[in-house]
């Protein structure tokens, strides 16, 4: 790992090792730059505060450690009264790490505002795919009429779900995969779900903005 550029403190990855800048090295949102996505890079850099969100024009995966991340409590969730009637009375059927493959492959197909292409690769699919085999990727799934209508993905480290992407095919699929992720984190000992950038979305489901050095001091605890 070496210092590519001073002024931005962005530091270049190689293949030798699977070492990150740790947070006094950190300065803006873009962390680093290369290496690859074995599976010891994702779990060191999750365990760093550190995430990649996608592949520049160079073919360099960008790492990602925000000033400001957004995060959830389980405890926190905001139930609406509408997405009550979601919940229990749509006919939505939740399972989990029943389809993953299924669960990423949708959330590579929407389109969000103010992208004009998803990060998600067939790099990202794969790597994801090999992190969920491998027990550390986990998938929420949302059944309507035996039809995959909404879910989302993420991984677990360190007593965090580091929340990776959702979907949603019919109205509020998404928010009752998140409601179950929330009542499962609470069941499952996970104590915060790290929702990684600012989202309205999510803002309006109880998640908030917190800064780096306290989403460390909570990494670490």
């Amino acid at each position: 790992m070496e210092l590519l550029d001073i002024k931005e403190k962005i530091w270049l990855l190689d293949d030798k090792n699977f070492d990150f800048p740790k947070l006094e090295d950190m300065e803006n949102d873009l962390v680093a730059i290369g290496g690859n996505f074995h599976p010891q890079r994702l779990i060191n850099a999750y365990s760093n505060g550190i995430f990649p969100w996608f592949i520049d024009d160079y073919n360099y995966i960008n790492w990602y450690s925000p000033k400001k991340r957004m995060i959830l409590y389980p405890d926190d969730f905001k139930v609406s009264k509408s997405l009550k009637k979601s919940i229990f009375n749509r006919g939505f059927e939740v399972k989990s790490n029943t389809n993953f493959i299924e669960v990423i492959k949708n959330c590579k197909n929407i389109k969000r505002k103010h992208e004009d292409d998803t990060w998600i690769d067939e790099n990202f699919i794969n790597a994801y795919s090999l992190m969920h085999n491998l027990e550390f990727a986990n998938s929420i799934e949302v059944y309507l009429n035996d039809e995959l209508v909404g879910g989302l993905y993420g991984l677990i480290i360190n007593n965090i779900f580091c929340g990776e992407s959702m979907f949603s095919l019919v109205n509020d699929a998404s928010k009752v995969a998140f409601y179950h992720l929330c009542k499962w984190a609470k069941n499952s000992g996970i104590k915060l779900i790290d929702c990684q950038v600012y989202n309205k979305h999510l803002e309006s489901l109880g998640a908030y903005e917190i800064s780096r050095d306290e989403y460390f001091r909570i990494l670490q605890s």
